[in-house]
């Protein structure tokens, strides 16, 4: 994502057509704060009421980890193996296995009772015990087995999935409030800010963070000698993203965080989702970034033009399901994330290029 073009000053002069970003006849520069001075200080849910920017859905949550436990453990390369239930669904998220000299380095636990069946799977490619954990953020089908691994095992989080983790009230994804009293040591003690590495040679694992995306604390597992990253719900699967902002997400920090990646990691070929049903390619994802920057500068656009963000995500959706007919563009995934590009951009007060 390249630098960002202030917003000029709007003359827009009804409710609808709150947020509107166009070059104002009296010239000068500004930002939207002052904009939204301008129109008789009507308020930014005023926009939401008047329909220029929609009441956001329910976020989309993970499934509750009932019923039977069905998944598989399949090689990736060398020592690298994943874990996945093959379905897609929302809870059903892919996991990572590195048998290392010293035990193996999970990603991720999935939801709450996965546990045994995860342990159990393992056990079917080493003896090792699972020595640690690497959470690639903080939802509870990416966290809600954490406690079903024995007492001494080392997780590892970003700064921030550990800061969530803490809080006592959350929403019910966010996975907060269950690490205290008794399961107090599960809270994860070795957190990075921007980067770390985890062992050496064919054990090595770098850790990424660029940012506030899917959450504000979402970490992408490199595995060097596998050629292998695990992008989590970064790239969840052939979709438009799922930002959180309840946990600190950001969609326009997501684009960030995909330009960042596409830059940073090298010699890639494997990529693994948060809860896709196969192994992608570097070129997948590369395809996938090329998406998200099409749907953010078509939102942009349409914001510019003063439009509705319903009819965007109408406009848009239609356009991206022409261009990346593998895709999966759910038309009230679109409205959404249309509306996060118009508030985020508002509250900035600058456009992106």
């Amino acid at each position: 994502m390249k630098a960002r073009e202030p917003i000029e000053n709007s003359q827009a002069g009804n409710d609808a057509h709150i947020l509107r970003a166009q070059e104002s006849k009296n010239g000068g520069r500004g930002n939207v704060r002052r904009q939204h001075r301008t129109i008789k200080g009507v308020a930014l849910a005023t926009a939401v009421v008047a329909g220029l920017l929609p009441m956001r859905p329910a976020a989309q949550g993970a499934g509750r980890g009932q019923g039977p436990k069905i998944a598989r453990i399949d090689p990736i390369r060398g020592n690298l193996y994943w874990i996945t239930e093959g379905t897609g669904g929302p809870g059903a998220s892919n996991l990572a296995v590195l048998v290392t000299d010293h035990g193996v380095v999970l990603v991720d636990t999935k939801n709450p009772g996965w546990g045994p069946e995860t342990r159990r799977l393992i056990g079917t490619v080493t003896d090792r015990p699972v020595t640690t954990i690497i959470n690639t953020h903080t939802h509870r089908d990416h966290t809600g087995s954490n406690t079903e691994f024995p007492a001494g095992t080392e997780f590892v989080v970003h700064e921030n999935t550990r800061a969530n983790l803490s809080k006592e009230i959350c929403d019910r994804l966010a996975n907060c409030g269950f690490l205290s009293g008794a399961k107090a040591s599960y809270l994860p003690r070795k957190t990075f800010q921007d980067r770390m590495t985890i062992g050496s040679g064919q054990d090595r694992v770098e850790l990424f963070n660029f940012g506030p995306a899917h959450t504000s604390g979402d970490t992408i597992v490199l595995f060097p000698a596998a050629r292998t990253a695990h992008f989590a719900d970064l790239f969840a699967r052939k979709a438009l993203p799922n930002i959180m902002t309840t946990d600190g997400g950001s969609i326009l920090g997501h684009l960030h965080t995909l330009d960042r990646a596409l830059a940073t990691l090298k010699n890639v070929d494997t990529v693994i989702t948060g809860h896709g049903t196969s192994l992608l390619a570097w070129q997948d994802f590369e395809e996938f970034v090329r998406m998200n920057h099409e749907f953010v500068t078509a939102a942009q656009a349409g914001m510019k033009a003063g439009k509705r963000a319903d009819d965007v995500a109408a406009d848009i959706t239609a356009l991206l399901a022409q261009h990346y007919p593998g895709y999966t563009i759910a038309p009230a995934k679109a409205t959404e994330n249309v509306a996060l590009v118009y508030e985020e951009i508002y509250h900035s007060g600058h456009y992106v290029h």
